[in-house]
């Protein structure tokens, strides 16, 4: 029987929805925030989790789903193999404490004969063969229910553990599984091969897991209270044996996207082993690409953005290798979503993000990919003149880390000469650079040490705390539960109405006092526990000491209250107005909501110009002052997605949610659990004191609102003033005069120029204007002309202070020898562009060294005739670890 992707995933889901399975739409593949376990969402079952760990209530017992899923682990093996894919679809079954063995048997057993066409004789299975360790036999109940089901003694198979035996970790729950397999027939094998063997004549297709033991301590285990099925049949590679082809690059699914590689390159599948590779590499990646942006991630050196990257840099390296000209990895992202468009309507609704993305990262690795590979080219031809078996790994991670060319392009090239890398030296050195990063994490550990005292605190309870902060700031109640920790006291009210931090919100502070006023303590910290539904208060006593269950009032602080109100408020109508000015690409990417300021991180490709922040500003003021009501909605999921609400990207939402609409949601409607004002005009003001890069491709915002506005714009006016005063004018005439004093400085510098003073006439003017904007930063690379070297440091000090958020090289020849300084601003160097790094890159090509502070540094050199060279290193360097 053949059928389509599209009908396969519709034939299991109908399927189960007539057996009393509740539906669940695909959860993003960014997992949700409280579950750090994973970067991207792996499996059918990882966004169940928290149903099958017991901490939230399923909203069946009965599930269904078909879930996107991220496989960065199989990233080296697409294209090479015949099924390996990084992104995939699993279809899955699930019960919750509901049937078990009996019904996922007879339920796949069903499904697999008359929903999708096999024939009985062409279905083989096997089941957990038991394991001596374990104290386990074989499972003989599933043995006996395939049988019961219709399947022959001798086509079930008993696997050891290692195979048949499934668990999540070394300890916790886990237990026996039964897999399904296709029969190929003789003509793929011999008669004696058997499922779970290597060979090709039987095909995995279904794994049913049957979690029914605890695991703890490891080999030892304890029956589990509630016993539970999960599921997974991988839609590709079903659809491989559906369809009858070798392998998922041959499907309904991959086929238009071959087509268009081998329409663009002017090469065919099947023509040679490279070429068939890389246009499979070209399919699945961007499949990969594009359903990741569409969830929200973006391109970055880090996390999953980094995963996304290297995706995409893949991709753009295989494209070029098929000799596909530059411009094409949009064309594949527009193709993907023809053909799953209909089934994830994301893909549509982030068209313009998507093409954003994949078109910037295109263009920008493009440079990265021309000047490394020049590079990688040198070090290959170098260790094959001096024999070496492989790269150093000094030199590869200098590719990695200065110019940002990705290390497993670097490994596939250096193989494809027959070289290798040294990747223990590789990562020695990539592991002292995370060392150097986690300096400081300090009080982050003592935090998280902290946290996991309030969850046991929280465990060791029977109630949740009720959150009753959206109505009210002073709660009457009693403290269940408390624990002394380092001087402070960890306390779980019966109810509170302290807000616990989460969604970019701070926690509220306040106190919690005794009726009597003899028991004080101050609310240092409150912490989100479960998934946002329990809490636990972090307090230092300060009048006598609390004790479990004494009667207490819990006050808010109101002013840090409100003020954290109005911020949060802000926020909303900020991202709102970004996405007005800038596009729809525009997605939170972080955000900070204190009573003192906000800080609001968004994606973007640059930085916004000042008509664009004035725009900004400007649209959020107005709404402000137009006062609208802001109102909290509780609402369903499909009705507020329906209303265009904006969700947070790795956020998980139940059914029902709660949605904050400012007027009448024409402009903003957001799904959020914060505490926000009444209505826009109890803000007063907003202002922007900050525009800058947070990481490659998020820009962030730094505001205030209310009084904290006010006192800046009284700071702003005093200083004008006192600029007024000094210049003996009036403040309307401040900015003409001191752009006549800027003037007057210029001609003094040219005139210093033209009589070769002591800067040595280096022309600053021409400098400034030779700048280039690259990824919202400001670029310079010169070669100069000095009397003195000594005065590099000083012209390149002048330079940044006129271009403000800059990175700057300059070079020079003097007595023979080359000089070369580098300057970059803060600002950048928050973003990985290093002074010292990038003048060594320049001094290596002279025939030199050098080095000296993140901010300044300086380099000399032996050769002078490659100082122009060196500078084109240099500046490749910059540009790409601003594109990291």
């Amino acid at each position: 029987m053949t059928m389509t992707s599209d009908e396969i995933r519709s034939t299991f889901l109908d399927f189960y929805e007539q057996r009393d399975h509740h539906r669940l739409p695909s959860a993003p593949l960014v997992p949700a925030t409280f579950d750090p376990s994973v970067l991207l969402t792996t499996a059918g079952m990882h966004p169940l989790k928290p149903y099958f760990a017991g901490q939230e209530r399923p909203p069946y017992p009965r599930l269904t789903s078909c879930q996107k899923c991220f496989r960065a682990s199989d990233i080296e093996n697409v294209g090479t193999t015949l099924r390996h894919l990084t992104f995939f679809e699993m279809l899955g079954n699930f019960s919750i404490g509901d049937y078990f063995k009996e019904g996922a048997i007879a339920y796949a057993w069903e499904l697999s004969t008359q929903g999708f066409g096999f024939k009985p004789e062409e279905i083989w299975v096997t089941v957990f063969g038991g394991d001596e360790e374990l104290g386990l036999g074989p499972d003989e109940e599933a043995i006996a229910l395939w049988q019961a089901a219709g399947m022959p003694r001798e086509r079930i198979v008993e696997c050891p553990r290692s195979e048949n035996f499934w668990q999540a970790g070394p300890l916790g729950p886990c237990g026996p599984c039964s897999e399904l397999y296709f029969d190929r027939g003789l003509e793929f094998g011999a008669p004696d091969d058997l499922p779970g063997g290597e060979n090709e004549r039987f095909l995995e297709f279904w794994n049913l897991v049957f979690m029914q033991y605890d695991q703890n301590p490891a080999n030892r285990l304890t029956p589990l209270p509630s016993r539970n099925i999960d599921t997974g049949l991988g839609l590709n590679r079903f659809a491989a044996i559906l369809q009858g082809r070798p392998s998922v690059f041959e499907t309904d699914q991959f086929q238009p996207l071959i087509s268009l590689g081998e329409e663009l390159s002017g090469r065919r599948y099947g023509e040679d082993f490279a070429t068939t590779r890389a246009l499979r590499i070209l399919a699945d990646h961007s499949r990969a690409m594009t359903f990741l942006i569409a969830d929200g991630v973006v391109p970055s050196n880090e996390d999953r953005g980094y995963i996304l990257r290297r995706v995409m840099r893949r991709a753009i390296q295989q494209g070029r290798a098929l000799g596909i000209e530059q411009g094409f990895l949009p064309r594949f992202a527009d193709r993907v979503e023809e053909v799953m468009g209909s089934a994830y309507p994301e893909l549509r609704e982030q068209r313009a993000a998507i093409r954003a993305w994949v078109r910037s990262e295109e263009e920008g690795f493009g440079r990265t990919l021309e000047q490394g590979t020049r590079l990688l080219d040198d070090l290959i031809a170098r260790a094959k003149v001096d024999g070496e078996e492989g790269l150093a790994s000094q030199d590869v991670f200098q590719l990695h880390d200065t110019f940002g060319f990705p290390v497993d392009l670097t490994r596939e090239i250096a193989a494809e000469h027959g070289l290798g890398v040294e990747d223990e030296g590789f990562e020695q050195l990539m592991e002292e650079q995370r060392t150097r990063a986690r300096l400081g994490g300090g009080r982050t550990q003592t935090v998280d040490a902290l946290r996991d005292r309030a969850r046991a605190l929280a465990g060791g309870v029977g109630f949740a705390s009720e959150f009753t902060g959206y109505e009210t700031t002073e709660q009457a109640t009693t403290v269940g539960a408390l624990e002394a920790e380092n001087g402070r006291t960890l306390v779980k009210l019966l109810e509170s109405p302290f807000y616990a931090a989460g969604g970019g919100q701070v926690s509220d502070s306040g106190l919690v006092e005794s009726t009597d006023g003899e028991v004080r303590a101050r609310v240092d910290e409150v912490f989100r526990l479960s998934g946002g539904d329990d809490q636990v208060l972090v307090v230092t006593p300060e009048v006598g000491e609390l004790t479990p269950g004494a009667q207490v009032r819990a006050v808010v602080d109101r002013r840090a209250r409100h003020a954290t109100e109005a911020n949060h408020t802000a926020t909303h109508l900020l991202h709102a107005a970004l996405r007005r000015r800038l596009g729809d690409h525009v997605r939170q990417a972080g955000s900070s909501v204190q009573p003192d300021k906000l800080r609001f991180d968004f994606t973007h490709g640059q930085a916004l110009t000042p008509q664009e922040l004035r725009d900004v500003e400007d649209d959020v003021n107005r709404w402000i002052l137009e006062n609208h009501r802001v109102r909290a909605l509780t609402t369903t999921l499909d009705e507020a997605r329906r209303l265009g609400a904006m969700a947070l990207f790795g956020e998980r939402y139940g059914d029902v949610v709660r949605m904050v609409e400012i007027g009448d949601g024409s402009f903003s409607r957001e799904l959020c659990g914060g505490t926000h004002v009444r209505s826009t005009a109890e803000i007063g003001l907003f202002r922007v004191v900050g525009e800058t890069s947070s990481a490659a491709n998020v820009r962030r915002i730094e505001a205030l609102t209310g009084p904290a506005a006010v006192d800046l714009l009284r700071a702003h006016d005093a200083a004008l003033r006192e600029t007024a005063e000094t210049l003996r004018a009036t403040p309307e005439r401040v900015p003409d005069l001191v752009a006549r004093l800027r003037e007057r400085v210029r001609e003094l510098e040219r005139a210093e120029k033209q009589s070769g003073g002591a800067r040595g006439g280096v022309d600053v003017d021409a400098l400034s204007a030779s700048a280039t904007e690259h990824d919202g930063a400001r670029v310079v690379a010169a070669v100069v002309e000095v009397a003195d070297p000594k005065t590099l440091p000083d012209v390149a000090d002048r330079l940044r202070a006129r271009l403000g958020d800059a990175a700057i090289v300059l070079g020079a020849v003097a007595d023979g020898r080359v000089h070369l300084v580098a300057a970059v601003a803060p600002a950048l160097v928050a973003r990985g562009v290093k002074a010292g790094a990038i003048v060594r890159v320049a001094a290596e090509v002279t025939g030199g060294g050098g080095g000296g502070r993140d901010t300044m540094a300086r380099a000399g050199g032996r050769d002078p005739e490659q100082l122009p060279a060196a500078i084109d290193a240099a500046r490749a360097a910059i540009e790409a670890a601003l594109a990291g």
